[in-house]
């Protein structure tokens, strides 16, 4: 399979202002599809021009035709169910069927207390996407929902006339754990790792590349116990947060060999973020545009 490669794009800058004109880079560029983060804030960018996810993917999809957009990725932190399917059914028609959702069970950064609450535990941030992605991928499918479960309820919930993509828009679901490789197995159209963070300061490039291995095979696990072929899901790598982040993106040759190697183990998309200067993301804008453009044929 030839292997996909896409971006991230932050949402920091005015639409006004340089906003537009990256996500019409992006497409011009030949990406397969432009991802932004659904967050209140996120660390090191915490204190600076910050917008929401939703609306800046709305104005995305009115402002390209070709590329696909989404989220990577959403969590239950502070989204319910009810109004999440609502505004994803909106944006899948507005973008005329282009909206991919990437999800997980979320983190214990700002956005796990911005609305007041404790954050919570691991097991808890588990067990409310045990239920919300369920209850997601039913108020998505049918027209009438009606739930009452112990984190999220829906009262004859409507979301009609549906997706544009059917059954619905696909899922991206991000999980390293046993929990979220089951729900990813079942509910998703694809998986998202972003390594193991565990190697992120102290571990080498080859270590990183055997945690992926390892990670993978676990997927293929959960697919294998609901019967299901692990083929199905696309496997994609949120780069950036693997040891010697910076170096990816030095050069051409420097991306063509690590994304080789990722594409040896099965992953099939792999995302890189435009280019912030001053931040955790800077790096060359040409050399960026040289890998968006001549990596994926130097891979085939």
């Amino acid at each position: 399979m030839t292997l996909r490669l896409s971006t991230v794009i932050l949402p920091v800058h005015r639409w006004h202002e340089g906003g537009r004109d990256r996500w019409q880079r992006a497409e011009e560029l030949g990406f397969h599809a432009a991802y932004t983060y659904d967050h209140l804030s996120w660390r090191t960018f915490r204190d600076g021009p910050w917008f929401g996810a939703l609306p800046t993917l709305t104005a995305a999809a009115t402002a390209t035709e070709r590329m696909r957009l989404g989220t990577l990725v959403t969590s239950p932190n502070f989204r319910h169910p009810v109004t999440l399917a609502k505004e994803l059914m909106s944006l899948d028609d507005i973008s005329g069927g282009r909206i991919t959702l990437g999800i997980g069970a979320g983190g214990d950064g700002f956005d796990a207390t911005a609305l007041g609450q404790e954050p919570w535990s691991p097991k808890e941030r588990a067990d409310h996407f045990g239920e919300f992605l369920p209850l997601l991928d039913r108020l998505l499918t049918e027209e009438v929902v009606s739930h009452r479960g112990v984190h999220y309820s829906a009262d004859e919930a409507r979301n009609i006339p549906g997706c544009v993509q059917s059954p619905r828009l696909p899922f991206a679901v991000a999980a390293t754990g046993p929990r979220g490789m089951k729900l990813a197995a079942r509910y998703g159209q694809a998986w998202v790792t972003t390594g193991d963070p565990r190697l992120f300061e102290t571990g080498t490039p080859e270590q990183s590349v055997e945690a992926v291995r390892g990670q993978i095979g676990k997927l293929g696990d959960a697919c294998a116990g609901i019967g299901r072929d692990a083929a199905e899901l696309d496997r994609i790598l949120l780069t950036g947060f693997t040891p010697e982040p910076g170096r990816l993106l030095e050069s051409l040759d420097a991306f063509v060999d690590f994304a080789g190697k990722h594409q040896e183990l099965g992953v099939t998309e792999i995302v890189i973020h435009w280019p912030i200067p001053d931040s955790d993301f800077a790096a060359d804008q040409a050399v960026f545009e040289k890998i968006a453009t001549e990596a994926v044929s130097q891979l085939r």
